[in-house]
């Protein structure tokens, strides 16, 4: 019996565009090999805002004039207890993640880090059942300085809430620049994964660099081997989204000058990981 190829299946993030006009960007997402978009709100792009300035029929009928399905909502600016209404929006245009942070201590370790752990998933069991009522997984992103930060807080999360519709955003840049332990870690998850982002560390997002340096972040310009962590992809047999993606300083602005030039990035980067599949076989 022949073996279904691997393959990644591509996200288009808007705020990688910066605050560029929403009937710009939606247009670009097919021509990254995607049907499906990410809308970011202020302070990383404002397409999420910008929904709403043309109003819900428009945007529908802007998604169906270019073949494209809203996929993801990134909500950081909400956090993981005030997402109902949000909710109701994905589900309205038939979406499947809505990514945010965590919530509680950062910077624990050991028996406290777990026990936090513990007290965060019985928080969140309300929340998921109401997730899992629209049909949709609450993706909590591992983001620095943060209660879900560590391997050990992840594994613990999905272990403490076991939900289909509880899941880690997992960013190899808040993690070790080690690609054996991203591998490692996505073994770990498993089916816990919902959400992985092409992203590394690089020179870091913090402060300004010239472009050049800013763009290590990307695939394939960085000093990270995506090849092990692709290897584990294939392993646990991801079917989810993989979102290329990047921040610039400051945040707000395109990566690129230009729609063409933040797409032609993007196609960059995952032109780099398409040619490492072969490699993971």
């Amino acid at each position: 019996m022949n073996e279904t190829p691997f393959k990644l299946s591509y996200i288009l993030a808007s705020c990688m565009y910066g605050t560029m006009p929403l009937v710009e960007i939606v247009s670009e997402v097919p021509k990254i090999g995607s049907q499906h978009i990410d809308i970011w709100p202020r302070v990383h792009g404002n397409q999420r805002e910008q929904v709403e300035s043309m109003g819900h029929e428009a945007f529908a009928e802007l998604l169906k004039t270019h073949g494209v399905k809203l996929g993801i909502s990134t909500r950081f600016d909400l956090g993981p207890f005030v997402l109902e209404k949000e909710m109701e929006f994905v589900h309205e245009f038939g979406g499947a993640l809505i990514v945010c942070g965590s919530k509680g201590p950062s910077n624990l370790e050991g028996e406290e880090l777990r026990m936090a752990v513990a007290e965060f998933a019985e928080a969140l069991k309300p929340h998921i059942a109401v997730a899992e009522k629209h049909g949709i997984t609450i993706s909590i992103e591992n983001h620095g300085n943060a209660l879900i930060e560590t391997p050990d807080s992840m594994k613990w999360l999905i272990e403490y809430t076991r939900s289909p519709h509880l899941g880690i955003a997992l960013a190899p840049y808040h993690l070790p620049d080690n690609a054996q332990l991203v591998a490692q870690l996505i073994g770990e998850l498993d089916e816990g994964l919902s959400l992985f982002y092409a992203w590394q560390h690089g020179m870091g997002c913090q402060e300004k660099f010239p472009r050049e340096q800013e763009l290590m972040q990307m695939p394939g310009r960085g000093s990270l081997d995506f090849a092990p962590i692709l290897a584990a992809l294939k392993r646990i047999n991801y079917s989810g989204w993989t979102e290329i993606f990047m921040h610039p300083v400051p945040r707000g602005i395109p990566i690129m000058d230009s729609t063409e030039g933040v797409t032609d990035e993007i196609n960059r980067a995952r032109s780099y990981l398409d040619k490492l599949i072969p490699v993971v076989y």
